[in-house]
Parts: C-alpha cells; sequence; structure tokens
C-alpha cells in the first residue's frame, strides 16, 4: 500500500471521526440555545461572551479526538483563552476548535451559531466541520473531496464577479473595539456603498459557508482568531471559493486577517476597494 493511499485513508478517517464528534454534540448546543434564557460570563470585554456549553462542548470535542487521535494536538478557544497561551500550528495534526462560533447569537437565540471544527496537518488546512444545530444545517469538507451542505454537494454558484452584483458581509459589531474602529468604519463604507447588499450575521464561521453554497458572495474580517476562520476556510475553497489575507497575499490561518469571494474577480475588486478606503481621509464615499 502507497504512502499516497495511506494519506487518503487516513484523512478520511480524521474526517469521519470529526463529524461524528461534532453531530453527538448538536443535543448539547440545542439544550442551551432553546433555554428562555442562557447565563454567560463575560471573558475579556464586555462584548466577549462564554456560556458553559462553550466550555463543555470544547471538553467533549477534545477527549474525543485525542482519544481517536492521540498523536493530535489541539487550539480550542476556551483552552486557549484560560491559559492566555498564544496558538501554535506545526506539522503534527492540529484540531483548532471553536465550540460556539457566535456566541452572543447563542446567548440571544439568533439562529446564525455553530459548531466549528477544523484539521490542519503539515500547517495545511485539510478538514471543516461547521454544525449548526438550530437550523440543522451540516456543513463539511475534507480536502480534495469537495464540500457539502448535510451530505450533499455545494458550490459558490452565483456567479457574481462584480462588487456591484455582490452581497457582502462585514462584521459591523467589530466597530465597538476602539483600536482599528476608523479602519473598519472606512472599509465598511467603501464596500457597503458599492455593493448590492452588505450583511453582518456574527458568525464568521457560518458566512463562509454561505458564500460556499451561493447564499452570500463576498467577505471581509479582521482581528479574529484561528478558530473564527479555519474550519470555514476549507469548506469555502473545497466550494470552489477563494480566500485571501486583505493584502492579496495568501491566507494564514493564524493570522486570519482574510478577503472571502466566490469568484477571483470579486475577491479582486474587494481587495482593491479595501486598499482605496485605506488611503481615505475623509468619511466620504463612492
Amino acid at each position: 500500500m502507497s504512502n499516497q493511499l495511506i494519506s487518503e485513508l487516513k484523512l478520511q478517517e480524521y474526517y469521519k471521526v470529526s463529524l461524528e464528534l461534532v453531530k453527538k454534540c448538536g443535543p448539547l448546543f440545542l439544550e442551551g440555545f432553546l433555554k428562555p434564557k442562557t447565563d454567560y460570563e463575560v471573558k475579556s470585554a464586555f462584548y466577549d461572551l462564554v456560556t458553559v456549553y462553550d466550555q463543555e462542548i470544547e471538553v467533549t470535542l477534545t477527549a474525543g479526538l485525542l482519544k481517536a487521535f492521540p498523536e493530535s494536538r489541539i487550539i480550542g478557544e476556551e483552552a486557549l483563552s484560560v491559559s492566555q497561551a498564544q496558538a501554535e500550528l506545526t506539522d503534527a495534526p492540529t484540531w483548532i476548535i471553536d465550540p460556539i462560533d457566535g456566541t452572543n447569537n447563542f446567548v440571544r437565540k439568533i439562529p446564525h451559531c455553530c459548531i466549528s471544527v477544523g484539521l490542519a496537518v503539515n500547517k495545511e488546512l485539510v478538514v471543516g466541520i461547521i454544525y449548526n444545530p438550530s437550523t440543522s444545517e451540516l456543513y463539511s469538507a475534507w480536502k480534495g473531496h469537495g464540500a457539502f451542505l448535510n451530505g450533499q454537494p455545494i458550490s459558490v454558484a452565483s456567479g457574481v464577479v462584480s462588487i456591484q452584483q455582490a452581497i457582502v458581509g462585514f462584521e459591523m459589531s467589530l466597530i465597538v473595539v476602539a483600536k482599528g474602529r476608523d479602519k473598519n468604519v472606512k472599509r465598511l463604507g467603501k464596500l457597503a456603498s458599492n455593493a448590492t447588499a452588505t450583511r453582518s450575521f456574527g458568525s464568521a464561521a457560518l458566512t463562509l459557508c454561505y458564500i460556499a453554497k451561493g447564499c452570500c458572495d463576498a467577505y471581509h474580517v479582521e482581528n479574529l482568531k484561528p478558530w473564527d476562520l479555519a474550519a470555514g476556510a476549507i469548506i469555502l475553497t473545497e466550494a470552489g471559493g477563494r480566500i485571501y489575507h486583505t493584502s492579496g497575499g495568501k491566507f494564514e490561518v493564524l493570522q486570519p486577517d482574510c478577503v472571502c469571494a466566490c469568484s477571483e474577480e470579486l475577491a479582486q475588486d474587494v481587495i482593491q476597494l479595501i486598499a482605496e478606503a485605506d488611503r481615505i481621509t475623509e468619511y466620504t464615499f463612492q
């Protein structure tokens, strides 16, 4: 048996095991989402929330993945938040976990929130699982085999190639952070004044999935963490989408400032508009 075939079989095993583990966390997610009131704590700032469900889901996923694949490493949002350690990628299989992406939505019962698990091997993203139990949407991908929604293939099929045709995602809530506020206001203004429509879903992971299935066309976000985008990045690219660093260079999951789009042409449109926004000295947009 060749090394290539062994690698392919192992990749399939990673995909299948992680998919089942994420699905098993669905009832726990729904328990918290369906409660009339979900208690939470504040982490680093008043807008940075965590619930017991974030913590329990991460513990469940971490235990299950390490049991199945003891050679793995884990980058988990809640564990790193407690330890204040820096995320680090090596060549070892590394699971990048966001137990609930969109915790503010989760607490307020807005159904744009999800469990997100990505896998990097040799520092390359190869598996992504994103599950929104509140809408019964399970997105998945493994490198070279396409992207899926509830087991059915998906692709970036909107055909949009210019910003004037595009629905663009932008996390307006990031304007709450003083550092970077001026940058985000200018970029939002530039993109929103050129796009067909602008949306803010409150979950980076799901926004990438929305591009992957063709209901959103582009997305720009900065100042997030690896777990916000790891799974979505592989799902998007396996669906035929594009993801770049904001500058137009290669996307790096440990520095996940990005532009995502359903087509190369649209990605370049967005990158150019962001560069124009960064040169603005007064808030006038055309």
